[in-house]
């Protein structure tokens, strides 16, 4: 599906929103009182909506933080609802959480390394993020989603972040956790599911 963004006015996330679930909190510390807040990423909801279910595009510019990857804040559904996405540009990791409540014990985690074309499902009660791993190329997302839908940030806040996070030199582990499986990598599938009454 093209849509042209340009003259669309997005939801914006900055670094000030995310910061609580940065890995280099120390990176944080050294920057002086008068820098500047920025843009990290551009959330375009409700592009169209078909049956319940709702097509949003975001787009994560290339940058570091510190020494992590730009990413997205991360969130768990409300629910038992399930998400597609669709890489349209550039290259994502999605990381992926099984939780057992807001003890910080994990049931299970795995990422998806995907590249234009490819297509993620997160599975129902999964926390998940979003991270670019490029320092140069912007990744552009869409995604499906059903429109009763809501999103949960507060254990990602209260853990600084997911699980794991994914910096320069590889992914380490986010010690405020308990317990923490080691990290798998599943595949993306490469052709979008023709019904799509799942995510409702």
């Amino acid at each position: 599906m093209e849509i042209d963004l340009k003259n669309l006015t997005p939801d914006i996330r900055k670094l000030n929103d995310i910061k609580i679930v940065l890995y280099n909190q120390e990176w944080l510390k050294t920057m002086p009182k008068e820098y500047p807040d920025f843009d990290l990423y551009y959330m375009y909801r409700g592009l169209e909506e078909k049956n319940g279910i709702r097509y949003d595009i975001t787009v994560i510019p290339p940058a570091m933080l510190g020494l992590e990857f730009v990413k997205t804040k991360g969130h768990c559904h409300i629910g038992a609802y399930q998400e597609i996405y669709i890489v349209l540009e550039g290259e994502a990791i999605y990381l992926m959480s099984r939780y057992a409540g807001q003890k910080g014990i994990i049931l299970d985690v795995y990422a998806v390394k995907a590249r234009k074309g490819d297509i993620i499902i997160i599975p129902s009660y999964y926390g998940h993020v979003t991270i670019n791993p490029s320092e140069t190329e912007e990744l552009k997302m869409a995604n499906w989603i059903s429109s009763q839908c809501k999103s949960d940030y507060s254990l990602y806040e209260k853990m600084q972040g997911a699980c794991y996070y994914y910096l320069k030199t590889g992914w380490t582990k986010n010690n405020n956790y308990k317990s923490v499986p080691e990290l798998r990598f599943e595949e993306p599938l490469k052709s979008l599911p023709e019904d799509l009454s799942f995510l409702k």
